[in-house]
């Protein structure tokens, strides 16, 4: 018997999940300095795909192994600017002893896909995959250059993926004047009403070791230097830091839409009743609403019986707008003269408006999927590949849409044990995006 002819849409949502779970397979787990696995083999997956939609890939290797890929579809109108429309190819590691399933199974288990990268962001790479595929299936010719770019290394800093890309090869963005990536359009529920959160903007990074000096000696001496000391009080005293609550103008926009939706009052001194009505996503929204220093490696000495000359600890800091210099001045305060601080990686903070025509054209595109939907802005706590993007010139939203079922904890997933996406998510995002596409 003939098969039905499917249309390009229906063919997308297939094609969505097929590639989630084919990406998913490949083990692109990235451990840091500079040790990560499977990237370049992810990148000619895509590259296939790129041009079984006609278009040109190029993969680019800033050192062996650590593989992005690019291509262009070109606009009817040279004059538009371009859009890159982008994901990340690698994932953190995965522990599987503690996972239900093979975490690079990608296993289908009550309606969801199941593996490392489901979530962060695999998912996204597939519905870019599937709606680039779409549009070259319907003969669709956007009216600006789309720039699709899946990178390396973006869970480590981006240092062999964007970073580098933007640093060795910028001509591959010329033109290009905004960007649309991961950790934005999710659905969240809130008091019973659907909305969906575009990311306007996300934190900077301010990574720094801190090192604590002293005599190194007898460890059945007394010791008045001891750096181990020094620097256990220096992580206790950033550790245990409460930030201040400050608003910035989108998550200001955000908690007054959020008293809207729920009539609960916007009490700045106390948003927490506010943030309880987002569910489980509070916690992923209250880190937006400061500074935050957490600690998180220690290092010192070698022996039970020797006092180290040396300590040292790194610590996370991620930063609200034009902040740094502030939170640099505040972490040296809290821990002391006797502590020196190193910068390590710094990512800059972004902020755009919730208006102009790409939010316009991402706010149609759910609400014509979802009419009853609020969408709503929203600032990311952690740091995506827009950081390296925005060294260009480039603005980066976060719209990677996907409706969830309201009692799944998705934003709890990003980096989690049982990573999973809903599969009529994965179809419903693969709709909104090729509609957002397809109006560029």
């Amino acid at each position: 018997m003939t098969e039905p002819t499917r249309t390009p849409a229906q063919q997308a949502e297939i094609d969505v999940i097929d590639f989630c779970r084919d990406l998913i397979r490949i083990d692109t787990s990235n451990w840091g300095d500079g040790k990560s696995n499977g990237e370049l083999e992810a990148a000619e997956y895509c590259a296939e795909i790129m041009r079984q939609a006609g278009l040109e890939p190029a993969i680019y290797e800033s050192a062996p192994g650590r593989a992005s890929v690019v291509a262009r579809m070109k606009g009817s109108n040279p004059e538009a600017g371009a859009l890159v429309v982008h994901g990340h190819l690698d994932v953190v590691p995965a522990q599987a002893d503690e996972w239900q399933v093979d975490p690079f199974a990608a296993e289908i288990k009550d309606g969801l896909i199941w593996g490392r990268g489901a979530v962060d962001m695999k998912d996204m790479d597939a519905m870019i995959l599937a709606s680039m595929l779409q549009m070259a299936r319907e003969g669709h010719t956007p009216e600006r250059d789309l720039i699709f770019a899946f990178f390396a290394d973006e869970e480590d800093g981006s240092t062999y993926g964007a970073d580098w890309m933007v640093d060795n090869h910028p001509e591959v963005f010329a033109g290009a004047t905004e960007a649309v990536s991961e950790v934005g359009g999710f659905s969240v529920d809130i008091a019973g009403t659907r909305a969906y959160l575009i990311q306007t903007g996300e934190k900077g990074i301010h990574w720094t070791k801190m090192t604590a000096r002293g005599t190194a000696g007898h460890g059945s001496a007394v010791q008045h230097d001891n750096p181990v000391v020094t620097l256990a009080e220096a992580v206790t005293a950033i550790g245990n830091y409460k930030w201040p609550i400050e608003y910035t103008k989108t998550t200001r926009a955000l908690f007054e839409q959020l008293s809207d939706i729920t009539g609960i009052p916007f009490d700045e001194e106390n948003p927490q009743e506010l943030l309880d009505a987002m569910g489980s996503t509070a916690k992923f929204i209250a880190a937006t609403l400061q500074n935050t220093s957490n600690p998180t490696l220690l290092e010192a000495g070698f022996k039970h019986n020797v006092v180290p000359g040396e300590a040292s600890a790194l610590v996370d800091s991620r930063t609200l707008p034009e902040q740094d210099e502030k939170v640099a001045a505040k972490l040296k305060e809290l821990a002391g003269e006797k502590v020196d601080f190193e910068l390590k990686k710094h990512g800059v903070s972004l902020e755009l408006p919730f208006s102009g025509a790409i939010v316009e054209q991402m706010v149609d595109s759910l609400l014509q999927e979802d009419p009853e939907a609020k969408v709503l802005p929203y600032m990311l706590g952690g740091g995506t590949d827009n950081k390296q993007l925005s060294r260009l010139g480039i603005a980066g939203y976060g719209f990677a849409p996907l409706q969830l079922p309201a009692d799944l904890d998705f934003t709890g997933m990003f980096h989690g044990v049982d990573e999973r996406v809903p599969l009529e998510s994965l179809k419903f995002g693969v709709r909104v995006l090729h509609r957002f596409l397809a109006a560029q």
